[in-house]
C-alpha cells in the first residue's frame, strides 16, 4: 500500500484510564503523526471493567453490555479524533483497534491459554463508517505463542537504529521491553507491573487515579525485605516469552505481600512499588545478552518523574520516544494502526522471538462497515 493512506489506531491499556485514539501515516523513514486525541473512560464504565477482571463479579450479561459500552466508546473518540484534525472518515484507510483486556491467560502446564480483549469493532465500524482491525492477540495464542507482547514488532519498524543498541521500555499497567540490537534479531518480553500497582495503592489512599510525578512515593522509603519479597514471585525469574497482567498481579496479590508487614507507612510501601517496577525494569535490561546503548521510555511512566529519576540511576543514556519522534502516551495507538496496516497488507504482525509462537502470523480480524 502507498504511504499516503492514513490509519487510526485506538488504545486503552491495563490501567484504564483512557482511549488513546491516533491519526498517522507510515512513511518508509518512519511515522508520520498527524493528530491525537484522548478520551477519558467513564468511572461507572472502568468499573464494570474492573468487574470483568474479577472472577468473583463477572457475568455474561456484563460482558454484553460492556462489549457493546466500550464500542460505543472507540467510535466515539474516533469521530473526535477526525474532528479535531479535520479529515474525513473515506480518508481513513482502516482503524487498528487493541480492545480492552478483561483476562489474559499466558500458556502453561496448568491453564488453557486465551486472551479475552472487548470492545465490539462492529460497532466501531458501523458508525465510522470506516474498516476496524482487532482481535491482534489469539491467532498469535492458536499458534502456541504468549499474543503478548505484540509492540515489539513495532519498535523495529519505528524505532531501531543500525549503529545503535537501542532498548525500548513500555511502562504502562504492566510493563515490556523490546530489545533492538545491531546485529540479532528483536525480542521482547513482560517485565512484570509497570503503573499497575502504584496507581492502585495511590487509589485506595489517596483516593487519586494515580501518583501525580511519583511525589507520595518520593516521601517514603523503600522496606528492603518487602522489596525482595515481592522480587521472589515465581514469574520475575521464569525465562522469556513470557506476559502477564492484572490476573497475576492485582489487589488481591498486593494483600497477600503486605500480610507479613502490617506495620508499613503507606508511602513506605509505594516507595517500595515503585522500586519494585523499577528494579525488574533494569535487571530484566541489565541481564541481556547485548549490552543496551540507549534506552528508549514510553507509556504513562514515562511522566512519572520519580520512576525516571530511580531508572536513569541504572540504565544507560535513559529517554522518553519523545526524542525519537513520538510522544510516550502516543506509541502503543501508533502500534496498532500499524499492525491494522499490516494486516491490510498481508504483512506478519508478531516475532516469534518475542511471543514463542510456532511461526510469524498475519494478525487480527477485519470488521467492514
Amino acid at each position: 500500500m502507498s504511504s499516503d493512506k492514513i490509519y487510526v489506531g485506538l488504545m486503552s491499556g491495563t490501567s484504564i484510564d483512557a482511549v488513546d485514539a491516533v491519526a498517522v501515516k507510515f512513511e518508509t523513514t518512519g511515522v508520520e503523526l498527524l493528530h491525537s486525541y484522548s478520551e477519558s473512560i467513564p468511572q461507572d464504565l472502568k468499573q464494570q471493567i474492573l468487574d470483568l477482571c474479577n472472577p468473583q463479579k463477572d457475568s455474561v450479561q456484563l460482558l454484553g453490555e460492556t462489549d457493546h459500552r466500550l464500542g460505543k466508546l472507540y467510535a466515539q473518540t474516533t469521530l473526535s479524533l477526525l474532528k479535531k484534525a479535520q479529515l474525513e472518515a473515506s480518508q481513513i484507510t482502516a482503524i487498528g483497534c487493541h480492545g480492552q483486556t478483561i483476562r489474559h491467560s499466558a500458556p502453561s502446564e496448568d491453564s488453557i491459554p486465551f486472551s479475552l480483549q472487548i470492545g465490539d469493532a462492529n460497532i466501531v465500524a458501523a458508525e465510522t463508517n470506516i474498516a476496524v482491525v482487532a482481535d491482534f492477540r489469539r491467532k498469535d495464542m492458536a499458534l502456541g505463542g504468549q499474543g503478548a507482547p505484540l509492540v515489539p514488532a513495532f519498535h523495529h519498524y519505528a524505532f531501531a537504529d543500525a549503529k545503535v543498541n537501542r532498548v525500548i521500555v513500555n511502562i504502562g499497567g504492566i510493563s515490556n521491553i523490546s530489545t533492538l540490537p545491531i546485529n540479532a534479531a528483536c525480542s521482547g518480553f513482560d517485565t512484570g507491573p509497570g503503573n499497575l500497582l502504584i496507581d492502585l495503592w495511590s487509589q485506595i489512599h489517596l483516593g487519586t487515579s494515580y501518583d501525580h510525578n511519583g511525589d507520595w512515593a518520593a516521601s517514603g522509603e523503600t522496606n528492603q525485605a518487602l522489596l525482595q519479597q515481592m522480587k521472589s514471585c515465581a514469574f520475575f525469574s521464569q525465562p522469556a516469552p513470557k506476559s502477564t497482567g492484572r490476573e497475576l498481579f492485582n489487589h488481591h496479590w498486593l494483600n497477600t505481600q503486605l500480610g507479613q508487614f502490617p506495620e508499613l507507612a503507606p508511602q513506605d510501601i509505594q516507595a517500595t512499588l515503585l522500586s519494585l517496577t523499577t528494579e525488574t525494569i533494569c535487571e530484566a535490561i541489565l541481564n541481556l545478552d547485548t549490552s543496551a546503548d540507549e534506552v528508549y521510555i514510553c507509556g504513562g511512566g514515562a511522566y512519572n518523574g520519580q520512576l525516571m529519576a530511580k531508572l536513569s540511576e541504572q540504565l544507560p543514556n535513559l529517554h522518553s520516544t519523545e526524542s525519537l519522534g513520538i510522544a510516550p502516551n502516543l506509541v502503543e495507538g501508533c502500534a496498532f494502526a500499524w499492525l491494522a496496516k499490516q494486516r491490510l497488507d498481508h504483512q506478519q504482525g508478531n516475532l516469534m522471538a518475542v511471543t514463542g509462537a510456532k511461526r510469524q502470523a498475519i494478525l487480527g480480524g477485519l470488521y467492514l462497515p
